[in-house]
Formats: C-alpha cells, sequence, structure tokens
C-alpha cells in the first residue's frame, strides 16, 4: 500500500513502428534497463504495462505496445490489442525512426488519438545514426499537428527535454484530481463506515478507503473509522456532528439509519463513481433500473479479475437485491477485463464496479462505449443506493444530481 495505485498514475503509451526504438526509449527515461530491446522486428508482442517513477515527473504506467505496422494475421491482432491501449491512456509518445521518417501508419495514429482527444508528443528517435536540423524539426511539427522532440535512445542526448514535453504536454489536471476533499473544510470530521466482512482482506483496508482517508489527511480534514454496528455509538460520543460519513454500499440501509438526518452521507462507491468517471450518467443510468421487467438482461462488468467470496457483492448481492426490486427473474452475465461482448444491444443495463483499479480515462472510456450502443450504464454504489430507496440521501453531497432523478 505504499506504492502509489495503479489508476494514480500517469498513463504513457508508447506507439511507433516495429523497430523505432519504443523499449530502449523506456530504458531510457527510467535509467534502467527494464525493457526488452531486440535489432530482431517485433520483440514486442502484447502490450507491457510497467508501473514506475520518472524523475521529475513521478508515478506513471508506461504501456510499451507491439509495432503499428506489425504484419500477418497475428500482426494484426496485436496492432488492434495496441489500439484498445488508447482507452486507457493519458498521454501517446509517438516514436518515429529518424531514419526512416514519417509515413501513413504515424498520420493514421494520430488521427486516431485526434479523435480520442488523446494528446500526442512525437518522438523522433535515433539522432545519433541520422542528425536532424531545426527545419527538418519543423517540418515533422507542421505535418503532423503535434510537439515534436528529438532523442536518442541510445546516447540519452534530448531524454531530459521529453521529461520536459511530458510534463507540458500530459492533461490538465491529471495529477489534481481529489476524492472527497474539495467538498470539506479544514477541520471538518468525516465518519467512514467499513464493514469487516467475508470480503474484507486481512490485516488491512481496502484501497478505496485507504485513498479516501488519505485525501481527508491531505486537505486538513479529521477521519474517524468504525464499523457499521459501531456507527451510531461513534456519531454520539463526538463533540459536534460530522459533516459527512461514508460508507461501503452494502451498509447503506444501516448507515442510514444511524446518520442524523442533517449529516451528509454517501458511499466509498459513490465518491468513486465521480472520481474515476461520469457521476451525472451513472445517476442517470439508475433510472434504468425502475424500468427494469422480470427476464430482462442485465450485463454486470467489473475492470478486473479478483477471489469471489460466497458472500460476493458482484455475484451474489446485488442481483439478488436486483430480483427482489423488480419482482421476478433477471437474466444476469458476467464480464471482467476490458472489453465488453460484441452483443452488448441485448442487456438492457450494464452495472458496473467501482473502478478504483483502472485509471478516469478508462472508466470514461468504458461508460462512453456503453452510452454509444444506447445503452444505460450505473455502477455498484448508485445502483445499491437505488435498490435500497436511498439514492437521493446517498447523493446529498451533489444536491445538483437529485435534480436527475426528477427529470
Amino acid at each position: 500500500m505504499n506504492n502509489t495505485p495503479r489508476g494514480n498514475r500517469l498513463h504513457i503509451a508508447i506507439f511507433g513502428r516495429r523497430n523505432a526504438g519504443k523499449s530502449s526509449l523506456i530504458n531510457a527515461l527510467t535509467n534502467q534497463d527494464i525493457a526488452v530491446v531486440s535489432d530482431y522486428a517485433g520483440t514486442t508482442t502484447d502490450p507491457v504495462y510497467k508501473s514506475m517513477e520518472i524523475l521529475p515527473i513521478g508515478p506513471v504506467v508506461v504501456i510499451d505496445t507491439a509495432g503499428i505496422d506489425d504484419i500477418g494475421p497475428l500482426g494484426e491482432l496485436r496492432v488492434e490489442k495496441s489500439k484498445e491501449v488508447l482507452k486507457k491512456s493519458d498521454l501517446v509518445l509517438l516514436v518515429i525512426d529518424a531514419v526512416e521518417g514519417i509515413t501513413q501508419y504515424e498520420e493514421d495514429l494520430i488521427e486516431e488519438c485526434s479523435k480520442r482527444k488523446l494528446p500526442v508528443l512525437t518522438v523522433i528517435n535515433k539522432i545519433d545514426q541520422h542528425q536532424l536540423s531545426e527545419s527538418e524539426v519543423e517540418e515533422y511539427a507542421n505535418k503532423l499537428y503535434v510537439p515534436v522532440t528529438t532523442v536518442s535512445a541510445l546516447t540519452g542526448q534530448g531524454i531530459s527535454d521529453l521529461k520536459i514535453s511530458i510534463i507540458r504536454n500530459a492533461p490538465k489536471g491529471w495529477d489534481d484530481q481529489s476524492i472527497i476533499g474539495d467538498l470539506l473544510q479544514p477541520g471538518d470530521v468525516v465518519v467512514l463506515v467499513v464493514p469487516i466482512d467475508l470480503a474484507a482482506p486481512k490485516g488491512r483496508l481496502i484501497l478505496p478507503q485507504v485513498q479516501t482517508i488519505r485525501d481527508i489527511l491531505d486537505h486538513d480534514a479529521i477521519s474517524v473509522v468504525a464499523k457499521e454496528r459501531e456507527l451510531k455509538q461513534t456519531i454520539d460520543n463526538l463533540v459536534s456532528k460530522p459533516k459527512m460519513v461514508i460508507t461501503d454500499s452494502q451498509a447503506f440501509l444501516k448507515a442510514d439509519a444511524d446518520t442524523p438526518p442533517d449529516v451528509l452521507l454517501t458511499s466509498f462507491s459513490i465518491l468513486f463513481a465521480r472520481y474515476k468517471g461520469d457521476l451525472e450518467s451513472l445517476v442517470a443510468g439508475a433510472k434504468a433500473i425502475e424500468r427494469l421487467q422480470p427476464g430482462d438482461k442485465v450485463l454486470i462488468a467489473e475492470a478486473c479479475s479478483h477471489h469471489r467470496v460466497e458472500d460476493d457483492i458482484g455475484t451474489v448481492k446485488i442481483p439478488r437485491w436486483m430480483r427482489n426490486y423488480v419482482g421476478g427473474e433477471l437474466h444476469f452475465d458476467w464480464v471482467s477485463g476490458t472489453k465488453f461482448p460484441e452483443n452488448i444491444n441485448d442487456y438492457k443495463l450494464v452495472l458496473h464496479c467501482g473502478a478504483c483499479m483502472i485509471n478516469r480515462r478508462e472508466m470514461l472510456s468504458r461508460i462512453m462505449q456503453v452510452r454509444e450502443s444506447g445503452i444505460p450504464v450505473v455502477n455498484y454504489g448508485v445502483a445499491i443506493a437505488q435498490l435500497h430507496g436511498i439514492l437521493r440521501r446517498a447523493l446529498s453531497p451533489f444536491p445538483h444530481l437529485v435534480e436527475i432523478l426528477d427529470q
């Protein structure tokens, strides 16, 4: 837990043709031999994710991809896998061999990134073999319409300038998002409700809880942690009422009953829906739960694979609550990982996890992908609050979103 979570790191994807020097560039950026380098074209096949520290940028995830000019049936599959990486990238480094120059491959990739509003930084590599004049660099920039930096991954020339360019071209605000801090004043007291059940990891809190506590402390507020059974006693023992109670979604009903009506109440999952995604879209998706009928199909999507316990939230509890809510049987399918099924239009609703292990861009991409199919999407926390009839209360920190429920 001392390491920055992957979802909070700047995601830098490195693209380029085979043997443009992508892996060598990673080694030069980190000053370590962590990527396999070979003269053989196509050494990198599937995307490789490397969490690392690039000073002075800080914690990042660098994604090494296959060559965008890979050929053959397997090569085409590798290119498609590489392009999937764009959905979760914050910044693309497009590596071009200084000797070979620009081809249609680079122009097509920049066009794809432009459609996604994804910033691109062109890196002209191998200037130790072919030094570019200022006019040639300017010609690259004018042709590609993106910033250009020249480097030699072999000698290290230009690497410091590249790091500066990465900082300048990274999306604004990628490192200053707040989970809860913007809702607090220094000295505010926040009570966190943390159930200890079968799903709780032994000896530690789960990632969203840890991150929320840290964000509270970073904003000079006070965090108090209690299990759901001790919530009422905890609030009663405080000198003054807390500003807010944040609960695990599974303890919503108990937290609602024990939290005074004039104290804000929400869940970790709802906070992370705002932090990682588009809370407004997910609240709008909650209205689709009201329209579900027995026999409808629901897709439950989780961003990562994890060990499922006997009373798992995604496979047991939520399906049970939803069947009770609609008064009949629903047909559930589950998917883990980065892709949705091709038959997504068969579903009346997509239910997504809290996205604690992925970054904001990937979550937004997943929401957009579902909505473009015309399917409403909601996350666990918003859905659970709706199923328990307390969504309005759970949105009390965000009164402008309550209006969506009345539309």
